[in-house]
């Protein structure tokens, strides 16, 4: 089967193809040589509409003006700013920028200069250009004369048009540049621009400062009286309910805490009480003059009469030893020291009795401190929700209080700003007269053109080559093909005028002078002859590995030129001494019996009835030795491809491979009729002719994927009627001397 040329060319597999070329550079070098004088006109052309351009356009001038954004200059009333370095966003100075170029300000500035009244504007002196186009647009338009407002819109959009504003690099510096005709003009409108966008934007603000401060002043009168509203309900609220407050809080609460300090301090009083009283008790019991007692009541009177008790007893017992016991003195010191223990115990129960009473006391006040406590607690159970509401109540207050100090403060700083309005715009650069006009630019232009007129030339060229399906290179043949391109036959018909009077006589039945069949004959040194030695001798070189004396020279389509190709291939043979027979194998147009043998009455046909006979159908060129067997036929066969494939053509092509080296066959183009298909198998070899510039790949696949046989017959193809003058733009990288051989002319 057919296989298409991506698998016979395993080398271009991985390149990108464009229309079926592929592109690489010497494709691009080929490209340039074939399509040079494409890229010439395109330059030409484009430098040409750069001079008519340059001619007709009028001479511009542009004034540039700068605009600063600085806070600093506001910063004076910014009491609150503790420092230098405040930034503008970036979004407001590029919003700057559209506000200049509103419709508003240029329109106070169209207004303002009355610009109406100006010729650049209102149209009363209109170039070539707009004459034209005017014209052109008055066919659409309602015919109505134009009002002021529309004269106005007009003038607006055209100082648009020339007007130019933008932000230079990441500054914070607007550059306003304006174009006119006029140097003057230019520079009066641009400082217009400039003063009238400094004056609006300080009236901006004055009008923003001074609504704001209006809104405040209302804002904070309502915020005022709200506060006012707002603390009356605080204090109604608290009478109503009996709520007194004090620095510390409610005085509910001031009560309940302190009374609750007194109960815990009471409950401590108690409790040392009860223990001082349960110790006391706790001693009664016990010897009164026993040392622990004493110390533990750590008493001076107790401790002064136990001293006394001491010595007595001291005393007593040393008595006792010494007089006995019944002694009058130690019976008075016995008495002495009962009495002691008496006073003792009196002083023990007196301070008992002490701490009963403190403890007593220290237990009533305690129960008068809980019950406080309880009431207390009772009440502010009463009062809770009232409380509730009455701190709702304060954080309205408290709310409305502090909004309106904001309100107060923001209204006295907009008042200030109101006094003494600041913008953030200074115009850093006024616009001066420019002395050269900023366009056209003439070498900017030509520069433009001349790369416009290359990129527009260059993509002209590659689109005609790359989209084009033809072929014109030996390259792309055997890329479509897999074959090799035995040659490039160059365009041997003779001139337009010379086919015409041909045709003129053909038409009116007189002979007219015949050329291309023996092209060869009259031009042996021609590049023509030489290409065709050139398939010659590839058939030769073919001929050493297997037998070729059978050669179909064949083509897509009619008219390619296939006919000449086969009557000159045979004639330059024939003139090397070689025996050749050429066969007209077309049974349908005979084109080349009609150019060669236009007498003849019997041929091909009548040879295959008769092979014996052959001699009598052939007829002999004197000049070269040629034999030509024509076809004769009354009437146009419709078993043609039959006939060319049968057994009679074989038997035919078998005697004349005894008599003949080379038999060259003339046969019918494949895509019309299957003729060149059905004889494909009794060629040896055949010989593709593809029209330069005119056979499409389509056309080729077409051909060739129809016959496999047909394609493992085909040795080499060869491009026919190129363009002579295109061949040396091709053929370029050959060198001046390629083509010294060559004799075109007899």
């Amino acid at each position: 089967m057919y296989q298409p040329r991506e698998q016979f060319q395993s080398g271009h597999r991985f390149a990108i193809e464009f229309g079926g070329a592929v592109l690489n550079f010497d494709r691009v070098a080929d490209v340039l040589r074939r399509q040079w004088p494409l890229i010439v006109a395109a330059v030409a052309a484009s430098m040409l509409l750069v001079l008519i351009y340059l001619m007709l356009a009028k001479p511009m001038y542009t004034a540039n003006a700068r605009i600063m954004m600085d806070t600093r200059q506001t910063q004076v009333l910014d009491k609150d700013s503790g420092t230098n370095t405040a930034l503008i966003d970036t979004g407001f100075v590029d919003s700057q920028v559209e506000v200049i170029n509103s419709d508003d300000l240029i329109l106070f500035i169209v207004r303002r200069l009355r610009l109406t009244e100006d010729p650049e504007f209102n149209g009363s002196n209109p170039g070539l250009v707009a004459i034209i186009l005017g014209k052109v647009m008055s066919l659409f338009d309602s015919g109505e004369p134009a009002s002021q407002e529309r004269i106005e819109h007009a003038a607006v959009q055209l100082v648009q048009k020339n007007l130019r504003v933008e932000r230079v690099l990441t500054t914070y510096v607007l550059s306003l540049s304006y174009r006119s005709q006029s140097p003057d003009k230019a520079v009066k409108i641009a400082n217009a621009i400039a003063d009238a966008y400094i004056v609006g934007a300080l009236e901006a603000k004055y009008q923003s400062t001074k609504r704001a401060t209006e809104w405040l002043q209302q804002r904070s009168a309502e915020l005022s009286e709200q506060a006012s509203a707002s603390d009356r309900a605080v204090q109604s609220f608290k009478a109503e309910h009996n709520i007194v407050g004090t620095s510390r809080g409610l005085m509910s609460e001031q009560q309940l805490s302190d009374l609750n300090t007194q109960l815990v301090q009471a409950r401590t009083a108690t409790a040392e009480a009860k223990a001082r009283l349960d110790r006391i008790e706790a001693f009664t019991d016990q010897d009164l003059a026993q040392p622990t007692v004493t110390d533990a009541l750590n008493n001076t009177v107790i401790t002064r009469l136990r001293a006394q008790y001491l010595d007595l007893q001291a005393q007593y017992a040393d008595w006792s030893k010494r007089y006995g016991k019944a002694h009058q003195a130690v019976v008075n010191i016995g008495n002495k020291m009962d009495e002691l223990r008496k006073n003792i115990a009196d002083e023990v129960r007196r301070i008992s009795d002490a701490y009963r009473s403190d403890y007593e006391i220290a237990k009533s006040r305690e129960a008068s401190l809980e019950k406080n406590v309880k009431e207390l607690v009772a009440q502010a159970g009463h009062t809770g929700q009232a409380e509730v509401k009455l701190r709702d109540l304060e954080s309205a207050a408290d709310t409305y209080r502090h909004l309106y100090n904001n309100f107060l403060e923001k209204l006295q700083n907009a008042t200030q700003n109101q006094s003494f309005p600041l913008s953030e715009a200074r115009l850093i650069s006024t616009a001066t007269k420019p002395d050269h006009k900023s366009s056209p630019r003439a070498v900017l232009a030509l520069i433009g053109g001349l790369v416009g007129g290359l990129c527009l030339g260059f993509g002209a060229a590659f689109a005609r080559e790359l989209l084009s399906d033809v072929l014109r290179t030996p390259g792309e043949v055997e890329e479509e093909l897999g074959v090799k391109c035995l040659g490039v036959l160059p365009d041997v018909r003779p001139a337009r005028a010379a086919r015409k009077t041909r045709t003129l006589l053909a038409s009116a039945g007189k002979s007219a002078p015949t050329g291309l069949s023996r092209y060869v004959i009259d031009h042996p040194f021609s590049r023509f002859a030489e290409i065709l030695r050139n398939i010659k001798v590839s058939i030769d070189v073919a001929r050493l590995t297997r037998e070729i004396k059978v050669i179909g020279i064949v083509s897509s389509l009619p008219k390619e030129g296939k006919t000449t190709v086969a009557a000159n291939f045979a004639q330059l043979i024939a003139m090397t001494g070689h025996r050749t027979v050429l066969i007209d194998g077309d049974l349908h147009t005979r084109s080349l019996t009609r150019e060669l043998a236009p007498n003849a009455k019997t041929g091909l046909v009548e040879a295959l009835n008769d092979p014996n006979s052959l001699g009598y159908h052939v007829q002999r060129s004197t000049e070269t030795g040629l034999d030509f067997l024509p076809s004769i036929v009354a009437a146009r066969m419709v078993n043609s491809a039959d006939v060319m494939s049968s057994k009679a053509m074989g038997g035919l092509l078998a005697v004349l491979r005894e008599h003949y080296e080379y038999i060259v066959i003339d046969l019918a183009p494949v895509m019309p009729v299957a003729d060149s298909k059905a004889a494909s198998h009794l060629i040896d070899a055949m010989v593709y002719v593809i029209e330069w510039g005119q056979t499409t790949r389509s056309a080729l696949q077409e051909s060739i994927s129809g016959s496999e046989v047909l394609q493992k017959k085909v040795l080499g193809a060869v491009l026919n009627r190129a363009d002579p003058k295109m061949l040396k733009r091709i053929e370029a990288y050959k060198g001046k001397h390629h083509n010294s051989y060559y004799v075109e002319h007899a």
